[in-house]
């Protein structure tokens, strides 16, 4: 997947796991919406290991680089360059 694909595909997890987490704020034992929320989690995780490991952290949390905090590298994920 291309970085702006796989950028694109972590936005769209986002807005589902928010719109989900809004449901179940008044809905706490909904089994299908837990379901929901569980399945879109991992396809998000996923994405966001896979855009970490090609092209570098989305937010400070994702720096894994032992050696140096590679945080500050460019392009930014917000920048034009990198999507």
């Amino acid at each position: 997947m291309s970085m702006k694909n796989l950028m694109l595909a972590i936005q769209m997890y986002d807005f589902y796991l928010n719109d989900i987490k809004l449901f179940l704020d008044t809905h706490p034992e909904d089994t299908t919406a837990l379901a929901y929320y569980k399945h879109y989690k991992q396809l998000r995780d996923n994405a966001v290991h896979e855009y970490v490991e090609k092209w570098g952290p989305i937010t400070a949390n994702n720096s894994v680089n032992t050696s140096k905090f590679s945080w500050i590298n460019d392009p930014w994920p917000w920048e034009r360059s990198a999507n």
